[in-house]
């Protein structure tokens, strides 16, 4: 039997307040220790999936980022979906079971409430286990409680005998004279937590509440879409009820296994002081007894001579109360909600939009990075510098022919987005070194030159290349002077030609000579030329972006892969199955564009499939593009380096302005989270960080120059979309 623990995260604690409010609800707040009774939820739930199964976590859209930290905080995976708004228990359990019958027709579904306490982990699983072999026969078994004594906070069960036995009916919560009554006849609290078959429960549904059923099949997720997914929008049509309305008081197969372990559901706050761990924060009792205290940092709450007191403080609100009258905290919240509203949830902070974080990029770029790197970090002679120390020093190291290129090519730029600052002897002296160090006679460059003149390295390399070209046009477009520029770039591009393999493409220089990465920046280059040069320029677009589609692009799995063996297949082992997020989502970019030039809309969809593959590199939880996967999509390498986030804004601007209704809001959408991703790396004075780990810290390292191309290259498709549908707050965004 494949157990599949089913965390329900939905609920919002009303008699919590303050401490638990719609954006930071009870089940994600420490109430009995240090770890949230989510956190406890999904620790005591977890080691039942791993027989097979899985473990779910059904949430809200609010709650995305608080899942997933909370999730990675306790080291445990799951599948996430999130609904884009509450329905009720029954919707949640209806579309957790359609995908768990889904991915395994014979699957168990444990459903747990995400907000209870149970300090004995293993009688807890024990009982799931014997609900769940019921279960697996066709039964829907829920667990209950042996009562304590008489509440009105729990619904009650009448199981039909001891142990694992039929429920003969399901009550209400009563007053507390009925509730005793009940007691004494042998009933069980209500705990909300079911063990059934998938089948079974979507069964049950279809036949007592097909509304339900309809909806959640209408919500169901794509089975491929990732860790986490949003349900579609189908989901809202599910009536809001609740899976004891819509199932458990209908059918015929109700069992209850009746427990006596400690449990609460930490319904309010004399449950909370009743855990004996709810205390948290500084204070000092004088003469007090029986209270309960909560305060956050740097607050100190002292009481004297008081009994039997809730004490709770929150930053902007503080509850007193007496423990015996918790359940009626309710009132008081409703009071708030029509006497101060605003204190019935924490305040809003919401993520930076698209146009604030591209102005500011452009302020960043026009007053911080350009200045710097047009004068402190570029030197008449050597040309540009490679690197600067985050003291903001240039580094006296060697320079390489690819960060003179692309330092030209990112000062033209900068002039074509409207920069007055020095561009032009930026590019010229770039210009300068780039033809005087480097570029041979044939028109080849060589990788790497001292800063006193000597040649460090001859090697001609296809990247070195495709950058070289990528400069001369965009200096000639810029205005540069020199009628050498389209001269040099038709002697290279010839060059190159003359030695193209037999079987399309070009060679590369080291270890991996068969290599995607070369010919991409190849193509950007040839576009570029293309309108400025004779016709060749298309001739060579052309040719690689048929390679790339012949060979590069996966047919099945429309993934890219960066290595190959010599006549275009994937290289064997590990080589051949990486996979690059950022190059996913450059080549869309560029296959977007060139479809575009063509009249091939059947480009742009290629485009869209390698977006959506170089999406699932994208880590859910911080929201950055990672570094590498595997062919089949799982995770390589975690850490983050700035590029990607670049090339992923690029490809989702490009491809919202190329979408429609829905899509178009996605990628804008998209498109916001990446030049959010981008500011991570981002310092005020100009520089960057390079390579970010997945704890959220960055390798301390010397400041790459090469890094300012990806970040020009991002405003200037931020620049290029302003204006259109969905952009026109960029209108006015230039770099003048």
């Amino acid at each position: 039997m494949a157990l599949y623990p089913v965390i329900l995260c939905g609920g919002g604690g009303t008699r919590l307040w303050p401490a638990s409010r719609p954006s930071r609800p009870k089940q994600f707040v420490p109430m009995s220790g240090n770890r949230s009774l989510f956190q406890d939820a999904v620790l005591r739930m977890a080691p039942l999936a791993e027989n097979g199964g899985k473990v779910l976590v059904i949430g809200g859209v609010a709650h995305r980022r608080t899942i997933l930290d909370q999730l990675a905080e306790i080291g445990v995976e799951a599948q996430v979906l999130l609904e884009p708004e509450p329905r009720d228990s029954a919707p949640a359990m209806a579309v957790a079971a359609a995908w768990i019958a889904r991915a395994d027709p014979a699957g168990v579904a444990a459903f747990v409430a995400s907000d209870h306490h149970v300090p004995d982990h293993d009688a807890f699983r024990a009982a799931v286990l014997e609900a769940g072999t019921a279960a697996a026969k066709g039964r829907i078994v829920t667990l209950g409680m042996r009562p304590l004594g008489p509440s009105s906070a729990y619904g009650y069960i009448r199981p039909a005998g001891p142990g694992l036995s039929s429920v003969l009916a399901f009550i209400e919560k009563p007053d507390k004279a009925t509730a005793a009554d009940y007691i004494a006849a042998g009933y069980l609290w209500n705990s909300g937590n079911f063990m059934v078959s998938a089948r079974t429960l979507l069964d049950e549904l279809s036949a007592l509440a097909p509304g339900v059923l309809t909806a959640a099949g209408g919500g169901l997720p794509e089975a491929d879409g990732g860790p986490v997914q949003v349900l579609s929008t189908g989901f809202g049509a599910a009536p809001r009820i609740s899976i004891d309305y819509a199932v458990m008081e209908k059918t015929q197969l109700a069992d209850v296994l009746a427990v006596d372990f400690a449990w609460s559901d930490m319904g309010a706050w004399d449950a909370i002081a009743a855990s004996g761990e709810g205390d948290v924060g500084l204070h000092i009792f004088e003469d007090s007894d029986g209270c309960l205290v909560r305060a956050p940092d740097g607050v100190l709450v002292a009481a004297l001579g008081v009994r039997n007191l809730a004490i709770v403080v929150e930053q902007d609100a503080v509850l007193v109360a007496d423990l015996s009258r918790s359940q009626d905290v309710k009132r008081v919240v409703e009071r708030i909600r029509a006497a101060s509203p605003r204190h019935l949830d924490f305040a809003a902070t919401s993520p930076e939009p698209l146009v604030k974080g591209a102005q500011r990029l452009a302020d960043w770029l026009r007053l911080r990075a350009l200045p710097l790197w047009a004068t402190v970090g570029l030197e008449d002679g050597p040309g540009f510098a490679e690197a600067m120390g985050l003291d903001g020093r240039p580094l006296a190291l060697p320079g390489r022919s690819l960060v003179q290129s692309r330092q030209i090519h990112t000062y033209a730029t900068a002039a074509r987005l409207g920069w007055a600052g020095p561009w032009r002897r930026a590019v010229w002296s770039g210009l300068d070194a780039l033809t005087g160090r480097f570029l041979r006679e044939d028109g080849t460059s060589r990788a790497l030159v001292a800063r006193d003149g000597t040649v460090l390295d001859e090697t001609p390399r296809l990247y070195d290349h495709a950058f070289v070209l990528l400069a001369l046009a965009s200096a000639r477009a810029a205005g540069a002077d020199r009628p050498d520029l389209e001269a040099r770039a038709v002697r290279l591009r010839d060059w190159l030609l003359d030695h193209a393999l037999p079987q399309g493409g070009f060679l590369e220089a080291g270890p991996h000579p068969y290599q995607a990465n070369a010919h991409m920046h190849l193509l950007e280059a040839s576009m570029v030329w293309e309108g400025q040069g004779d016709d060749g320029w298309s001739a060579l677009s052309d040719r690689i972006v048929d390679l790339a589609e012949r060979c590069f692009i996966d047919p099945v799995s429309g993934r890219l892969r960066e290595f190959y063996t010599a006549d275009w297949t994937p290289a064997e082992g590990e080589d051949g199955r990486l996979v690059e997020p950022g190059h996913q989502f450059e080549w869309a970019w560029l296959l977007a564009r060139h479809g575009l030039a063509r009249g091939r809309p059947d480009r742009i969809d290629r485009a869209r499939v390698l977006y959506a593959r170089g999406r699932e590199g994208v880590c859910e939880r911080s929201g950055v593009a990672q570094d590498a996967l595997n062919d089949d999509g799982t995770l390589r390498s975690a850490r983050a380096r700035l590029w990607p986030q670049t090339e992923w804004l690029k490809a989702a601007l490009l491809l919202a302005d190329q979408s429609r209704d829905a899509n178009r809001a996605v990628l804008i959408a998209d498109a916001a989270t990446a030049l959010r991703a981008l500011w991570l790396y981002l310092t005020p004075d100009g520089l960057w960080r390079d390579k970010r780990l997945p704890n959220g810290t960055f390798i301390e390292e010397r400041v790459p120059a090469s890094s300012l191309y990806h970040i020009v290259g991002g405003l200037d498709q931020l620049i290029a979309v302003g204006g259109e549908p969905g952009f026109e707050d960029l209108s006015d965004l230039t770099l003048g």
